[in-house]
């Protein structure tokens, strides 16, 4: 059995019905739902790119401070080897981000399908079920 979250960025019965409440209570509340239910998907995508401009931001800090002479170890070779390992961590992490940003759209693709199936599966039951109706109901000649 699959397990899904109640509440994701889908038209669900309840996002529809969070959406409605928040309408009634403060219409912000209702449009904050609106667009959680229409973009939230989007939003990991989001956050990853905020994280990365902040850690890009906050490195830059770093490497200004890391190239005055506070951060100068007084050994020029404990230096260089200290930026070129840092260099080479900061490559790594790049190569993780890309990774995990794969397997996200990867994860994606997949529910996608998933959904996709049971749609399909949907509209095969529902016309089973049109054409036993059609079937079942004795026609009258007039």
């Amino acid at each position: 059995m699959t397990q899904t979250a109640l509440i994701r960025p889908a038209w669900t019965p309840a996002t529809i019905a969070l959406m409605v409440l928040g309408f009634m209570v403060f219409w912000p509340l209702g449009l904050a739902m609106l667009a959680y239910i229409i973009w939230g998907d989007r939003l990991d995508a989001f956050k990853a790119d905020v994280n990365r401009a902040t850690d890009d931001f906050a490195g830059s800090f770093r490497r200004k401070r890391g190239h005055g002479m506070q951060s100068s170890s007084g050994n020029v070779a404990f230096d260089e080897w200290r930026d070129a390992e840092l260099t080479r961590l900061d490559e790594e992490r790049k190569k993780l981000d890309e990774m995990r940003k794969e397997f996200d759209q990867h994860m994606h693709d997949l529910r996608m399908a998933r959904d996709r199936k049971e749609f399909d599966q949907f509209m095969a039951d529902r016309q089973t079920s049109q054409t036993k109706k059609k079937r079942s109901v004795p026609e009258i000649d007039g």
